[in-house]
């Protein structure tokens, strides 16, 4: 596969019987003790189906285009493939990507905002036409060096409510696309449709509905200047909750269906990332130093008196600059669980979780509340599929932590139910049995992606 010639195969796990993901978990927390306690995810690639049949359920107009930047493991994006999404790629590795795994260049949408030209070059020369744009200089890149795209414009949302800041998104306001449209008709390019993007800090459904209105004014104005336009793209925004899926669907179905109805020959889709992976993926940590600290100095103290409450740093070796890097956008990463966490008496207190640079940004957790814990001990972090696996940083020379791919015998056999093994190539992908630790061996099937 083109660009991904060093990487190696990757195998998934097949968990059978009673085997549940907290086992898979727990038994590589076992291995890395014995080891060099590395962090590590564990994968259930069966959510990825989960996720897509529901989809399907409560969205059934739109067909979603998977962001490719929310996580870019092999398996995530060959399932994906093989269960027919398109794909939005924001850079040329994951165009390249893509592309490797026979991806059809038309299912293919290059979103970048501010795009080198070298990369529109390759979008050019690789068959990649459709390529989002919000305003004049990139209309001009784009008729330099791909004369033939297909344009989405991406129009800015404005606030819904008081005190929303969705407008500071990238995007066109809506007053200025009429200028923009009449600008790409001078250049010779086509504008075949218009993107927007609801932030997933948005709670309120009602922001689609917006937002699906000024797409059809920037329709009727591309329409009126000469463009045929024929693509809907309301982005993503999908926190993975099919509660949240039930409720922009409701808020946006009545004014698809009255402004974008099936005899208009407008296709709609959707931009779902987290949505499909942040389930997915299980991250474990290990402790590699602690410091502890009283939360009230009394008087002038320089030390806590007996009676303070302490609170605890703990320092895990992976950070902001590792799989935690959507801190740095300002995402609130949850409180992290224990191995084995079931109903416990031990008493609890102010807890903070570092990585381990150092540095003051560092920091993953502000505060939670932890049983006190000691060097060498593992914190779970659930849900850690979103944006923790991109491509490798270039913030931290350490390589990111492996991937241990697991499915269960139920899905595996839906899936093929489904004929969509049947799509995935078994050069790259390889199923083993998986066998938990026991007391008298050592011995299990599993092998890191």
């Amino acid at each position: 596969m083109k660009g991904l010639a060093d990487e190696p195969n990757y195998s998934v796990a097949l968990l059978e019987g009673a085997t549940a993901l907290s086992d898979v978990v727990e038994n590589h927390i076992y291995e890395q003790t014995l080891a060099e306690k590395n962090a590590f995810f564990v994968a259930d690639l069966g959510v990825l189906m989960r996720q897509h049949v529901r989809w399907r359920t409560h969205m059934p107009q739109m067909r979603p285009f998977y962001a490719v930047q929310a996580n870019s493991s092999l398996a995530v994006i060959e399932i994906l493939a093989a269960l027919g999404t398109g794909f939005i790629c924001t850079n040329k590795y994951e165009l390249e990507l893509v592309q490797g795994y026979g991806v059809p260049s038309e299912d293919i949408i290059y979103s970048g905002v501010c795009k080198q030209l070298s990369q529109i070059k390759y979008a050019a020369k690789n068959g990649i036409d459709f390529l989002v744009c919000d305003n004049e200089a990139e209309l001009r890149k784009i008729a330099r060096c791909h004369p033939c795209a297909k344009l989405l414009l991406q129009v800015a949302t404005e606030a819904s409510s008081e005190g929303d800041e969705m407008g500071m998104a990238f995007g066109s306001k809506l007053k200025d696309c009429r200028h923009l449209l009449e600008s790409a008709k001078e250049l010779g390019l086509q504008v075949v449709g218009v993107r927007f993007h609801i932030p997933s800090s948005c709670d309120d459904p009602q922001a689609y509905s917006h937002a699906v209105s000024d797409a059809r004014c920037v329709f009727d104005m591309g329409e009126d200047i000469g463009f045929s336009m024929t693509i809907l793209d309301i982005g993503g925004g999908f926190n993975g909750s099919e509660t949240q899926l039930k409720q922009i669907n409701s808020a946006v179905r009545p004014l698809l269906d009255l402004y974008f109805p099936a005899s208009s020959g407008v296709s709609i889709m959707a931009e779902p990332g987290s949505y499909y992976v942040s389930s997915s993926f299980t991250l474990a940590v290990n402790i590699i130093a602690k410091e502890v600290g009283a939360r009230d100095l009394h008087g002038n103290h320089d030390e806590p008196s007996p009676n303070d409450e302490p609170e605890f740093l703990y320092y895990m070796n992976d950070g902001v600059y590792g799989s935690f890097t959507s801190k740095l956008a300002d995402n609130v990463i949850p409180a992290p669980a224990l191995p084995n966490s079931g109903v416990s008496e031990e008493p609890v207190f102010a807890s903070s979780l570092w990585g381990p640079s150092g540095d003051e940004l560092d920091q993953v957790v502000d505060q939670c509340l932890l049983p006190e814990l000691s060097v060498g001990d593992w914190l779970i972090f659930n849900n850690a599929g979103a944006y923790s696996l991109g491509p490798p940083s270039t913030f931290t020379d350490s390589p990111r932590p492996p991937v241990y791919y697991t499915i269960s015998t139920g899905d595996w056999f839906e899936m093929q139910d489904a004929g969509i093994t049947q799509d995935i190539s078994m050069k790259n992908f390889s199923l083993v049995p998986y066998f938990l630790h026991s007391a008298q061996s050592d011995e299990a099937l599993s092998v890191p992606a």
